[in-house]
């Protein structure tokens, strides 16, 4: 690993040649025509004129995405993730969580995890101690991740050092995004280069030997030219024995305007580390975690380990011609290499006294290519206008997997130590078994997808779209040299309705639908089974309302219906067959407030109630089972008040109720409530400092799984001081 001095460095070195080049200091028009804000129609633009009519073509505007107010609002105006078109949060007809910056930046957010507890309807797995794994509206995912509405197909944990905001939306997304997507999706909208500077260090120590620095710089060259530099050096402890984080990031972007001002081009390369201990948590005894001290680790710490390192590239061009077509194009090239090695706990004996470990290593190695382009143009039908969106998607992913078994003492799979004592020494030696992975795939996908943003007048909107996509796959088992293939043609509609009551509300309906190849998230299996198998459907229902009161605080309500068919079930009359008559429903609603009370008080926050269960028998569990990881409620609360120009305080608080660990219903985790703190101290303009408090109440809990007999314990009370200077 390079020493924490380097990323700093380079930063600093790149910053310093911004803000003397030319002694340029005035920001210029270009940095309004990233995809956020392309110049767009009237709709979700709230182009009404003063008298209540449409205003016409020619008086379209460049809409910008900045906040409502300040850069310590909570609030957020408008995203183009969901439309791919720049578009007003309270005019998109589907649920839909912006974690920004500012809130970010007042929690101490670094990973997925962090985010998602504000998030109503999704909670965070485990993920076997080596990935981001949410649970969205009942559907586990690993690979419904995006980097600025382009597919992040990978698993590893990611970091939010150099993410503007992070964009939680819900329900089938397929239309949009492509294959999957059937609770939702995670967005990270990343920070780039533009004309407005950029200088931020920060410093992080706390609880548990925390130790993290990120830096942030950035500006103009000239008029034509911007740069930006976002980088990162953790290296911290746990609380949990002998598990411990590195990690480093690099992510220099370009920016290059043409002089017209219509023409932009953007340039990113990304650097990423992570190098962490595989922790896969405690066993379950009964129908609980067993009882033990939450540091305990099961299993042995010096070979448990994950390593991933991802590379990446971008380039993208904005592009408003004039005559109304707005094209933007986007090409992400990302390797990931990564390996995980660990022990982990079993079960545990009748008595309590024993637990059975067992071992394995894995490796993947993956290249992703994604290239998006997209055409926008605002028209008009007599008093109808309408925002057209075209647009078509090619990819290719090769992946090569590996797994290897550990055998202890170089011959059994398997080790039984005590409950009491279950950190080990044992020897291990990892080689293949007869069913462990050894393969090659490699996918295509080819899609072209249209939508239709139309507002037939100051009360009524609707938006209409569709996709067609064509993914095939190819496996190659190298342990057999045998082949297999599949593809897929899937056409994903989505369509919306909204009513306007007033320009800042609007109440809507929505229906879409997704489709999950039978190769599953990862496609890093593929059998003669479930090469004949037709993807999964989801389709979701979803109704609901949104107000933005006084263009400061986000009210939001969604209710909604996502039924999961076509899954693997056995067949009733031949148990040796497979069929695919299974299904899973979800059912739920959710509430959210986002933004500021007064001037001195940010809130954020949201409250959802869900129901997840097998609809009808699968091949993983019969009709009435409740799936894992959904709580029925979940309550999330965070509030920060300015009491003095220098200080302000902050309260949140969490709460869920129970879940189960696992699809066999045995095993609860617990109900819990956490409560958080934060005190924020302003020296100056360009200093300040904060300390957050996490479970301030020392509060016991189980935030994580992955099955009955590898369960995460949350933090005990820790507390973390940061440290920030703006320059």
């Amino acid at each position: 690993m390079r020493a924490p001095i380097v990323p700093i460095l380079a930063g600093l070195l790149l910053f310093a040649g911004v803000c003397s080049a030319d002694g340029q200091t005035n920001p210029a028009p270009p940095d309004t025509l990233g995809r956020d804000s392309l110049p767009v129609g009237s709709v979700g633009a709230d182009s009404t004129a003063k008298d209540g009519k449409a205003s016409p073509v020619a008086e379209l505007k460049t809409v910008r995405v900045e906040g409502a107010n300040n850069g310590s609002s909570y609030f957020r105006i408008q995203t183009a993730t969901a439309t791919k078109t720049p578009t007003l949060l309270r005019d998109i007809p589907q649920a839909v969580t912006v974690i920004n910056r500012a809130l970010m930046k007042d929690q101490g957010m670094q990973n997925l995890a962090d985010v998602v507890r504000y998030v109503p309807g999704i909670t965070m797995g485990q993920g076997e101690g080596n990935r981001d794994q949410p649970t969205i509206r009942g559907n586990s995912t690993s690979a419904d991740f995006y980097v600025d509405g382009v597919r992040d197909d990978a698993q590893f944990y990611r970091d939010l050092y150099n993410v503007e905001r992070v964009e939680a939306l819900k329900g089938s997304n397929a239309m949009i995004f492509g294959r999957g997507g059937g609770g939702g999706v995670i967005n990270r909208v990343m920070k780039e280069a533009g004309w407005t500077p950029a200088g931020e260090l920060t410093l992080q120590g706390g609880s548990f030997n925390n130790k993290r620095a990120t830096l942030d710089a950035g500006g103009a060259f000239n008029s034509m030219l911007a740069a930006r530099f976002n980088g990162v050096y953790e290296h911290s402890d746990m609380f949990r024995d002998n598990v411990w984080l590195r990690r480093q990031g690099l992510n220099p972007t370009l920016a290059i305007a043409s002089p017209s001002g219509n023409t932009r081009v953007g340039l990113g390369y990304e650097n990423f580390v992570d190098y962490r201990t595989a922790d896969r948590g405690i066993p379950s005894f009964g129908n609980a975690p067993v009882q033990t001290d939450i540091s305990t680790f099961f299993g042995n710490p010096d070979i448990n380990y994950v390593s991933a390192r991802v590379n990446s590239g971008s380039a993208s061009v904005s592009h408003a011609a004039p005559n109304g077509v707005n094209i933007y194009n986007r090409t992400q090239l990302t390797t990931y290499d990564k390996i995980y090695q660990n022990v982990l706990p079993g079960a545990v004996s009748p008595d309590r006294a024993d637990v059975s470990l067992s071992a394995y290593n894995n490796a993947q190695q993956r290249k992703n290519i994604f290239n998006q382009t997209d055409l926008t143009y605002a028209a008009r039908t007599g008093s109808v206008a309408h925002t057209l969106l075209l647009g078509a998607e090619l990819s290719r992913q090769v992946t090569d997997n590996f797994r290897n078994t550990g055998f202890f003492n170089d011959t059994a799979a398997s080790f039984v130590a005590p409950v009491a004592t279950p950190t080990i020494t044992v020897p291990i030696t990892f080689r293949q078994s007869a069913t462990d992975a050894n393969n090659h795939v490699a996918t295509t996908g080819r899609a072209i997808y249209a939508q239709d943003q139309v507002e037939l007048n100051r009360y009524v909107q609707l938006i209409a779209g569709v996709r067609y996509e064509n993914f095939g796959i190819r496996f190659h088992n190298n342990r057999t040299d045998t082949d297999l293939a599949r593809s897929d043609a899937m056409i994903s509609p989505r369509a919306g309705l909204l009513l306007k009551p007033v320009a800042t509300a609007s109440i809507y309906a929505n229906y879409s639908v997704s489709y999950l190849p039978s190769a599953g998230d990862q496609f890093s299996s593929l059998t003669d089974v479930t090469q004949a198998l037709k993807p999964e459907k989801f389709a979701n229902a979803e109704a609901g309302a949104k107000w933005d009161v006084s263009d400061r605080v986000a009210l939001t309500a969604a209710a909604y219906r996502l039924d999961r068919s076509n899954t693997r079930a056995p067949n009733p009359s031949d148990p040796s067959m497979t069929v695919q008559t299974g299904s899973q429903r979800s059912t739920g609603y959710e509430v959210g407030i986002t933004g500021n009370m007064t001037s001195d008080w940010g809130i954020a926050g949201g409250f959802s109630r869900q129901r997840a269960v097998i609809s009808a028998t699968t091949a993983a569990a019969v009709a009435g089972t409740t799936v894992p990881l959904v709580p029925a409620s979940t309550l999330s609360l965070w509030n920060k008040y300015q009491v003095t120009p220098r200080i302000s305080l902050a309260l949140g608080v969490m709460h869920q109720t129970d879940m189960y660990a696992a699809i066999s219903n045995t095993v609860k985790l617990p109900a819990f409530t956490r409560i958080d703190g934060g005190i924020y101290y302003t020296f100056s303009n360009t200093l300040g400092m904060q300390a957050n408090l996490e479970n301030l109440f020392n509060e016991r809990y189980y935030p994580l799984a992955n099955g009955n007999s590898n369960i995460t314990p949350g933090s005990p009370r820790a507390v973390r001081f940061l440290l920030t200077t703006r320059f």
